[in-house]
């Protein structure tokens, strides 16, 4: 790829999103950053913030994205902006179809209309819905089960509409269960980082359901360098970003208390959340295959260099 052009990287000051653009700046990659700062933060990005253009925007915002896209001619776009929550979406249907169809749609008519080169979409392992097996593939039916994997899909078919109609070179991520430092705090965080939250505060774990139920937990820097090789690759279709391996809930509650030396804090168990899926682990023998991709980070290192960032920061004391 062409590092003298642009790379713009919507919901840049996320979770996902602040280490994908640290890794293209590691990179050297030009890197134009579009968030609203509704989940994401500036904090985020202060490792390279003075080495992006940070435009504090929605990507439902037309006439900015036109300014934008008309202004710095990219060559290649990374969108991971998002309403990410399975509850949230259940909770706020018309915001989550505005912002994870709608906006999909804005950037790929914005991405056409400018001559982007690359468009990578994060899509998400909940396009599955229950799985019909194990480990679930690519060619899986995709047959979500919650409204949040429904508007993934759907940004998936416009993606894919895009590709067959305009020639756009596209890759749709399917993201399983991503984890690690900075990740959102807040009603709809993810169960990582809700345990570790709970520990720090000397609370008992919840579990919704027998905990019996499993999945694929991926790192986020290894999905930020998936991100990284995707838009440097011409691979089209999607492909799966997991581990390869998956863990209970159970068995995940009490990993985090030994690791925490809490292990005589309390789990307590809760009514199964609506929308839930039973099982879920990845068949990433496509994405080694086509991308050249695999995970570095075991799960073991992964959850300890996430404590320890929330124990450095000390973030919920």
């Amino acid at each position: 790829m062409d590092i003298r052009g642009y790379v713009f990287v919507t919901g840049g000051a996320g979770f996902i999103g602040s280490w994908t653009v640290e890794k293209l700046i590691s990179k050297g990659y030009r890197v134009v950053v579009l968030d609203n700062l509704s989940y994401g933060s500036i904090d985020n990005l202060s490792k390279v913030l003075n080495d992006i253009i940070f435009i504090n925007g929605d990507i439902r915002d037309n006439e900015l994205l036109e300014k934008l896209f008309k202004e710095y001619r990219f060559y290649g776009v990374i969108h991971l902006a998002a309403l990410i929550s399975v509850d949230e979406v259940s909770q706020k249907p018309y915001k989550g179809y505005s912002i994870n169809v709608y906006g999909t749609f804005n950037l790929l008519e914005m991405s056409r209309k400018y001559d982007v080169k690359r468009f990578v979409y994060a899509s998400s392992a909940a396009v599955y819905g229950d799985p019909q097996f194990l480990p679930i593939n690519e060619d899986h039916p995709l047959r979500p089960k919650s409204l949040y994997g429904a508007t993934k899909l759907a940004g998936e078919a416009l993606v894919n509409s895009y590709s067959h109609n305009y020639g756009l070179s596209t890759i749709s991520l399917r993201y399983f269960n991503v984890y690690g430092p900075r990740m959102k705090s807040g009603p709809y965080s993810g169960v990582v980082y809700v345990f570790i939250h709970n520990i720090m505060n000397n609370k008992p774990l919840t579990i919704y359901g027998d905990g019996l139920q499993t999945r694929d937990f991926i790192y986020v820097e290894d999905v930020a360098e998936a991100n990284l090789i995707a838009l440097e690759s011409s691979v089209t279709g999607s492909c799966n970003i997991g581990s390869g391996s998956n863990i209970s809930i159970k068995d995940l509650a009490y990993r985090i208390l030994r690791l925490m030396g809490r292990e005589d804090l309390e789990i307590v168990y809760d009514e199964p959340r609506r929308g839930d899926i039973r099982h879920s682990l990845a068949d990433i023998s496509k994405a080694i295959k086509l991308l050249g991709w695999k995970p570095r980070t075991s799960f073991e290192e992964g959850l300890k260099r996430t404590i320890k960032y929330y124990i450095v920061r000390k973030e919920f004391m």
